[in-house]
């Protein structure tokens, strides 16, 4: 066991740092930081990641994707802005999806422009009343004479105001005496009429969060997902890998507020010296410190499990829970060490707060993660009667 990066994985992080700096962050800065990015700006962002080939890291080399370990992307992925890394977490995840399910004639179709960062995708799966059990999805396709029609609603979809594909998690209700299934759909803007709109949050605000309606949107029949492993298969694989990712963008936020405490702890003076010398500030200091350092580890150890191969459910779900939980304490650390300038939106310490708080939500609550973790732990699952296997 190995906790060095190789010289390639310095690299590649290196790199995205540098790609960071230099070309990321002033397009964020040319905006309002309070409002989501109009969507031009986006698909430049993608436009500058696509040959980095971070817009496919889960696909091939040979299908136009990045070929590499979901550890090393979690490398990299660490070094984005969460605004950014939420974004492209959605968009590449629909592009993993797409590749795994689709039909070569679909994947000709839709990967190419997705790719490229010419179009933005998504994965609509959560509605208002259903998050992580896709069995209480209420959206039905139904066959209406010789066309199809998608009706429903799907909430909290991240990029879902700006897309231009979604993959839409529906039931099969084509037959309308027949049992329905979890069956997937995949929605083009411009060729089905739907609705989105933007929902405002108290963080990543730069980024998209939205809803979409489909109210009897027609859906070409060579749309349809015909998936051999089932509607929610492949979802909930992308799951176990978005979980330790969403994770990485909470220490990302508790890297910057550590990085933040640490250079004014050793600027500002009370009772005649820098505080970095009093004894209670650097208990805190190395109280936010262990748990960076903590969290980084479990994440990088669950994408490590999943690149063996190994089951990862429950590792993904510690490891996000725990990384999330974190950077909530240290970036609240951060703030009391700054004091009253920590309170100040120019320290940025209450955006990162705000930033960090939306993280426990997508891919799984805290509660529900602990749930996958405890299931795994005890081989009783907590969701269902039944014993879950070991």
């Amino acid at each position: 066991m190995d906790f060095e990066l190789t010289p390639e994985q310095l690299t590649m992080r290196d790199t995205a740092r540098r790609v960071v700096e230099r070309e990321l962050t002033p397009i964020l800065e040319r905006h309002d930081a309070r409002h989501a990015l109009p969507k031009n700006a986006f698909l430049q962002i993608l436009q500058i990641l696509a040959p980095l080939r971070l817009t496919a890291p889960r696909i091939p080399e040979e299908a136009g994707g990045a070929g590499i370990s979901m550890l090393d992307y979690g490398i990299i992925f660490e070094q984005l802005p969460p605004q950014v890394g939420m974004n492209l977490l959605s968009h590449e995840g629909c592009i993993g999806r797409l590749y795994a399910e689709c039909s070569p004639a679909q994947k000709s179709r839709f990967l190419p422009d997705l790719i490229a960062g010419r179009k933005i995708g998504c994965t609509g799966s959560t509605e208002p009343e259903t998050g992580s059990d896709p069995r209480g999805i209420k959206t039905r396709l139904v066959r209406d004479g010789a066309k199809l029609r998608l009706h429903g609603r799907k909430m909290w979809i991240t990029n879902a105001s700006v897309c231009d594909v979604m993959i839409v998690t529906c039931l099969d209700a084509r037959e309308p005496n027949g049992k329905p299934s979890v069956i997937k759909a995949v929605v083009e803007r411009g060729m089905a009429a739907f609705e989105t709109r933007e929902i405002e949050t108290i963080g990543l605000q730069q980024g998209y969060l939205g809803e979409a309606l489909f109210d009897g949107c027609e859906i070409p029949a060579e749309n349809l997902i015909e998936s051999p492993e089932g509607g929610t298969a492949i979802l909930k694989k992308s799951w176990a890998v978005n979980r330790p990712l969403v994770g990485l963008q909470a220490v990302h936020l508790a890297q910057s507020a550590l990085d933040l405490a640490l250079d004014y702890a050793k600027l500002r003076k009370a009772f005649g010296k820098a505080i970095a010398g009093h004894q209670l500030v650097q208990k805190n200091l190395s109280d936010m410190a262990t748990a960076v350092m903590s969290s980084r580890l479990l994440c990088y150890h669950a994408l490590a499990t999943i690149d063996r191969g190994a089951p990862a459910d429950g590792a993904s779900a510690m490891a996000k829970r725990h990384a999330q939980n974190s950077c909530e304490q240290v970036v609240w650390e951060a703030m009391n060490i700054l004091g009253a300038l920590g309170l100040a939106r120019e320290a940025r310490l209450e955006r990162m707060y705000r930033d960090a708080r939306m993280l426990s939500i997508p891919d799984g609550t805290n509660e529900l993660l602990a749930l996958i973790h405890g299931r795994e732990l005890t081989g009783v699952g907590a969701f269902r009667d039944a014993p879950a296997a070991r």
